[in-house]
């Protein structure tokens, strides 16, 4: 088969479909890889990084998409990128076209591709393999981040997290306790803040409160007043709540936004599924915070992609086995060996087969 690695074209994203290894294994096992020239070069993989592994470097986007039949991508493609792709083609990242304007996901069933997304990846509908790897990474980043805000110079309220002999340490809210919110809340922990951590499920709350350090940290059940009680007095909000292949429930609304302090941080986290807060819209790496009601906002879609080899390792982890089988079998013998694939194609030759995106776009 002919496989595609192209650059990554959405705003700030330096990761890269795949790690030079993972060619050397496709090349092996017969396949042909073509690898746009840069695409691995953010991630400290460099073409010829790629070209001793066996690939052939391609200098133009869309002649590399003119050649391949799958496109291993980290982010979705741009309209401009769509316009390259042409009917057969399979398409392998995260998509998250929930979260895209309908114009996005039209002109991907324009062009009758077949769309696998790795955030739906999953064996049984709890467990989401590579989608995980990401949600590792960004709540093991979200002290860096929230530290960072909170300083007085980028606008925050001039707070240091873990504080110091006779000064309390800053106050935490994660609203959600998935795979994201648990590591944040760990990472936070580990740091010496106090962390509150909010979830709709006891057996959830009980587990966290088991396995983590429980001196500075507090499990509520995430009614609505425990949310609008919380959130008044922290120093750090961050939005964790998301169900794979649905929107982001909404969670903090503008008049509930008004009840912070002054320079208190929100993370949202949730934002490449829509966004938890009524006043969050996307962001960049390169510009990732705005002003709302005066409290700083950080909505960045692709968190993982500030530290591109990381975050290109840590998902290829667990992609490999599904990016081996459809590259060796094809999509419908793939999806008849592995049932973790069924539901994550979102796009089958241009017919809409996710019953939430279906139900999106009418």
């Amino acid at each position: 088969m002919n496989i595609g690695i192209p650059k990554e074209r959405q705003p700030g994203e330096k990761r890269v479909g795949i790690i030079p290894a993972g060619v050397g294994l496709l090349a092996k096992a017969g396949h042909t890889c073509y690898v746009e020239s840069g695409a691995g070069a953010d991630a400290g993989f460099h073409d010829y990084d790629y070209e001793r592994m066996g690939a052939k470097i391609v200098f133009d986007g869309s002649e590399l998409y003119s050649r391949v039949d799958l496109i291993l991508k980290v982010l979705r493609p741009t309209l401009e990128e769509i316009s390259w792709m042409h009917s057969g083609q399979t398409l392998l990242g995260f998509l998250g076209l929930m979260a895209v304007p309908k114009e996005e996901v039209a002109a991907l069933v324009d062009r009758k591709v077949t769309a696998v997304a790795y955030e739906l990846v999953s064996p049984d509908g709890h467990d989401f393999p590579i989608l995980q790897t990401m949600s590792e990474v960004a709540g093991r980043m979200a002290p860096y981040i929230a530290g960072s805000m909170l300083m007085s110079n980028h606008g925050g309220r001039g707070v240091l997290l873990n504080g110091v002999p006779g000064v309390s340490a800053g106050e935490v809210v994660i609203i959600g306790a998935g795979v994201l919110g648990s590591n944040a809340a760990r990472a936070f922990l580990g740091l010496g803040a106090k962390v509150f951590v909010l979830s709709p499920t006891l057996e959830r709350l009980r587990y966290l409160a088991n396995s983590l350090p429980n001196g500075e940290l507090t499990t509520m059940i995430s009614h609505d007043f425990n949310i609008a009680y919380t959130v008044r007095f922290a120093d750090v909000v961050i939005c964790a709540a998301r169900i794979p292949g649905k929107r982001a429930p909404m969670l903090i609304t503008r008049e509930l936004l008004r009840t912070m302090r002054r320079g208190s941080v929100l993370l949202d986290f949730a934002i490449d599924h829509g966004g938890s807060a009524e006043t969050s819209h996307p962001t960049t790496l390169e510009d990732p915070t705005y002003v709302e009601e005066d409290v700083l906002h950080y909505c960045v879609p692709n968190v993982p992609g500030a530290v591109p080899r990381t975050s290109t390792h840590a998902f290829n982890n667990a992609a490999w086995p599904y990016i081996q089988l459809l590259a060796s079998y094809g999509i419908a013998t793939a999806i008849a060996q592995e049932p973790a694939l069924e539901h994550a194609v979102v796009l089958r030759n241009g017919d809409v087969l996710d019953p939430n995106l279906a139900a999106a776009l009418k």
